[in-house]
């Protein structure tokens, strides 16, 4: 039978989607069980609601004494170095993402966790990789620092499955969208700093070009494809560390007229940055067949329904006075 998931660790706590995961593990696992770190201190509602503790994941032996002071059985390996942010910093990305990686599968293979989690990215594709319904398995080739460590983080994980019968996954995040953590230097996160403008000045200045379509999903859809691969029988999964995963494609035009089915005074200009290029590298469309096949992934959100939300949820944290930058 196999061991249950009992203890939890989190690297990169205070990042988008770790702010929110960790709050869905507490509420499942409850907050004594699920300690949460970060090379800096989350918001308060989350550092104060269960355990908390500064650490860097490139230092092993700090990472270490928390898996074993703690308990932690399972691992949440969320601490990365973004797109966007890693071109300014190639070389620390490497060692955040790579080194960061090895430090966290070492630990789990001489610990024997019971499951690790490890999210890979589109951008492990490139530029000749077919952008529209991007196959499960098809050439790679990425032109980025972040997308070559995820590369090479998805062969790591899968060789520490096949060598040592570690249980680690993992899945391609598209670009995630959420009203509650701001993202943290993607090059998908002008779909969230669209909402943001949408609501506090009614216009927005787009660093993509309109017509440049991306793969994308809501948090919600997030958190329940997460905790639904960690779920997932062992046996049933042919992939580990790579599944394709998404939930909706637009393009940035595409996005902002939806807005303006809410807010018809809305104004976008588009004026295109060094973050085009790492975008008309990715896919426009995802084929995520095997994570439908492999364990059930299905998502509950499109375009319409996450931009009423996000909509809804921005406009009453503007009326309260909560929104900020």
């Amino acid at each position: 039978m196999a061991r249950e998931m009992k203890r939890i660790l989190m690297t990169g706590a205070a990042g988008q989607i770790g702010s929110e995961l960790a709050q869905a593990l507490r509420k499942r696992f409850g907050a004594e069980n699920v300690l949460v770190t970060d090379v800096v201190r989350p918001p308060a509602a989350l550092a104060e609601a269960g355990p908390f503790e500064l650490v860097d994941v490139t230092d092993k032996a700090a990472l270490d004494g928390l898996i074993v002071k703690f308990g932690a059985d399972t691992v949440y390996h969320l601490a990365a170095l973004l797109s966007a942010t890693g071109e300014k910093n190639p070389q620390k990305a490497w060692a955040v993402n790579m080194n960061g990686l090895h430090n966290v599968l070492e630990i789990g293979r001489t610990r024997s966790l019971v499951r690790i989690f490890s999210p890979s990215s589109i951008a492990v594709f490139g530029p000749t990789t077919p952008r529209e319904m991007t196959p499960q398995d098809i050439v790679l080739g990425p032109t980025t620092i972040y997308g070559v460590t995820k590369v090479a983080g998805e062969l790591l994980c899968d060789y520490y499955v096949l060598k040592y019968g570690l249980d680690v996954r993992g899945c391609r995040y598209p670009g995630i969208i959420s009203h509650q953590t701001l993202p943290g230097g993607g090059t998908t996160d002008y779909a969230v700093a669209i909402f943001y403008e949408a609501v506090k000045h009614g216009r927005y200045t787009c660093f993509l070009r309109e017509a440049t379509r991306l793969p994308m999903m809501y948090m919600p859809d997030c958190l329940k494809c997460t905790l639904d691969l960690m779920d997932a029988d062992f046996a049933r999964l042919k992939h580990h560390s790579s599944f394709n995963v998404t939930a909706m494609s637009f393009s940035a035009g595409e996005l902002a007229a939806e807005i303006r089915r809410h807010i018809p005074s809305f104004e976008v200009r588009y004026e295109p940055d060094f973050r085009q290029a790492i975008a008309d590298s990715w896919p426009a469309s995802i084929d995520d067949s095997a994570a439908r096949a492999e364990w059930d992934w299905k998502p509950d959100y499109d375009l319409a329904a996450m931009t009423a939300d996000m909509l809804d949820a921005l406009r009453k944290r503007h009326a309260a006075g909560t929104l900020g930058v």
